[in-house]
């Protein structure tokens, strides 16, 4: 049953509606899909604990190493405080420990694209070699008139 208004037949958009939600219903269920949102979810939790690892443990030590500088409070004043305003900042030790979790995250991915890519090719190293396809009919008729010529 359609619902009419006016010149207006609602059951076509309806229909369309349906088959739109079914398709990306279908999309979302997919295994890549879901892969995906896995890798999401963990990847943004493996961000968390580089930047942990960069502000906590890597930058440090290398501030220690430069005199004591602690590279989240390098910063270049653009216009100072006023009345009721804080300063107007350029944070490059942040940008600093931002470059180094990038590089950190980087050469994981990396490692992990390297690790599958090996695992992928001992895989097909031990796949048996695949055997030769079975002759068409009419290669067989031809061979059968071949060897019928070579007999005579």
């Amino acid at each position: 049953m359609t619902v009419q208004f006016a010149y207006c037949n609602w059951g076509e958009p309806m229909k369309v509606a349906r088959q739109l939600l079914q398709e990306f219903s279908d999309f979302a269920m997919r295994g890549n899909v879901i892969d995906m949102a896995v890798g999401i979810i963990i990847g943004a939790a493996f961000g968390t604990i580089v930047a942990s690892l960069v502000k906590d443990v890597v930058m440090p030590p290398i501030g220690v190493l430069l005199g004591g500088v602690d590279f989240s409070d390098i910063k270049i004043t653009l216009k100072a405080a006023a009345a009721g305003k804080d300063a107007v900042t350029m944070n490059i030790g942040v940008f600093l420990n931002n470059i180094i979790s990038f590089l950190i995250v980087a050469v994981a991915v990396f490692l992990l694209v390297k690790a599958i890519n090996e695992a992928q090719a001992r895989l097909e190293a031990e796949k048996p070699a695949a055997a030769p396809p079975a002759p068409t009919p009419s290669e067989t008729y031809l061979k059968e008139i071949r060897d019928a010529l070579v007999k005579k």
